[in-house]
């Protein structure tokens, strides 16, 4: 019974490996296609189109900005303004305080930035508001003592509304009106040049705390000055050669004008 079932023809039995048969090869090679993760399906050798294109692949196209009208609502079209870090932004910020320098416009020649513009008016804001409520305590209880005090919310709305709308309204109409008289001028440097301006306000706010009116008026006055002479100094540089002086003498004035209504709405 061992010996039958040891001389039992294994190659017919379910699982056997056969014995391996070399053949001649008939000389004709057959190469298969290789499939590749950069084109998807494989092309058998013919061309049937560019297939699964990965995304490291340069025949893709890059996507282009727009430069269309319809990019100034895209929120991607202004990304690149808010790239900056916070040794640029200080730089700025004290180049703003020394205004007989001038050379701010060169600094921000290359790589203008919107990031100063929203911080310095967005922290104003707050700080006209909070400060002119403190200073409007402080003088209050000075004159009157046994006098009621409550905070005015309205200075919020105020403060938001002027600020905003100065940083916004005023370096765009000097845009539009040197454009209109054919000089060379670019809207988002105006921004950025009126933004950094506001900064020394800021400043400015924490001394007219102090409840002496004329100290207060010299503050206001002082930094009206320096302000309005670093946007006067600054803004020559993109009308050298136009005799547009008199927009260099509005440019002053309206600088000093914010500066005394900050000081008669918010610290009178």
């Amino acid at each position: 019974m061992d010996e039958t079932c040891i001389n039992l023809p294994t190659s017919h039995l379910l699982g056997s490996v056969p014995a391996v048969i070399n053949e001649e090869k008939d000389g004709t090679d057959h190469k298969t296609p290789e499939a590749s993760m950069q084109t998807f399906p494989p092309t058998n050798g013919r061309d049937r189109g560019r297939g699964y294109q990965t995304l490291e692949s340069p025949n893709d196209p890059q996507p282009q900005p727009s430069s269309n009208w319809k990019g100034m609502f895209s929120v991607s079209s202004y990304t690149q303004y808010f790239n900056v870090d916070t040794d640029t932004v200080m730089s700025r910020l004290i180049s703003s305080l020394y205004p007989i320098g001038g050379d701010f416009s060169s600094k921000i020649d290359a790589n203008p930035d919107l990031y100063g513009l929203v911080w310095v008016t967005t922290t104003l804001v707050f700080v006209l508001a909070a400060f002119g409520n403190c200073a409007t305590f402080l003088m209050q209880k000075q004159s009157d003592h046994g006098a009621a005090w409550s905070f005015d919310v309205s200075y919020v709305n105020v403060a938001a509304g002027s600020v905003y709308g100065y940083a916004i309204v005023v370096p765009t109409a000097f845009y539009f009106s040197l454009q209109y008289l054919g000089s060379n001028s670019n809207l988002i440097r105006f921004w950025c040049l009126w933004g950094y301006s506001l900064f020394i306000f800021i400043l400015a706010s924490f001394l007219l705390l102090i409840p002496v009116e004329f100290l207060r008026w010299f503050i206001i006055l002082l930094s009206g000055a320096a302000s309005a002479s670093f946007v006067t100094l600054n803004l020559r540089s993109y009308i050298d050669g136009n005799d547009l002086s008199v927009l260099i003498v509005a440019a002053f004035f309206l600088q000093m004008a914010l500066a005394i209504f900050i000081k008669v709405w918010f610290f009178p």
